[in-house]
């Protein structure tokens, strides 16, 4: 095992973690922020998920060959816990709090222009995706909101907005998905603020 010195420990405040979490060369001034123009355009595709059992060991060495054959999709494992699970998951939006041991990013990038090179690299993610089925949360499969994954589901707005913003809802909000409704009804019943994974209104 190798352990971590304070020599690959860099010491950043927030605002520059930002720069460094999206490609800047360490040092670049905080003001690049304030560009509208993106400095590097990279193609990503992001998933979620919710691990509530330990993975055994063998398990996880399914997962690692399974990583090497698809050789570009990467797995992060972000450590739950502690604050977060004393929170009841009521209390916020937020619902994914006790009982999670951590949650996964699934994050692939690519530089290659075009629909074939992304038909491509989305396939990756997802065949890595699936194969984590049997590790991760179930009924629902839980999934982390600022990833924003439309393989989830995508709410076209119309009649069935309702049943088409359930079917993302209930893995992002779980319980607290049906009380986001009933605000965003109220607050806006005609449903301006929107977007392919928004909280929908009531059916009238």
């Amino acid at each position: 095992m190798r352990l971590v010195t304070l020599d690959g420990i860099r010491l950043m405040s927030w605002v520059e973690s930002t720069l460094y979490w999206t490609s800047f060369p360490i040092g670049t001034p905080v003001d690049a922020l304030l560009s509208r123009t993106p400095q590097v355009l990279t193609h990503l595709k992001r998933r979620s998920d919710y691990v509530k059992q330990i993975i055994p060991k063998d398990g996880l060495e399914l997962i690692w060959r399974r990583m090497i054959e698809l050789e570009r999709p990467v797995l992060t494992f972000n450590p739950y816990g502690g604050k977060m699970g004393e929170i009841p998951a009521t209390n916020t939006p937020f619902p994914h709090r006790a009982g999670n041991l951590w949650k996964i990013q699934y994050a692939t990038n690519w530089d290659e222009d075009g629909d074939e090179a992304a038909r491509h690299y989305i396939e990756l993610t997802r065949k890595l995706y699936r194969y984590m089925t049997p590790f991760v949360s179930k009924n629902p499969r839980e999934a982390f909101l600022n990833y924003r994954d439309l393989d989830l589901g995508i709410n076209h707005n119309g009649d069935e907005s309702y049943e088409e913003g359930k079917v993302y809802g209930v893995k992002y909000f779980k319980g607290n998905f049906n009380r986001l409704v009933e605000i965003k009804t109220k607050v806006d019943p005609g449903n301006f603020f929107r977007n392919e994974q928004s909280i929908p209104v009531l059916p009238r």
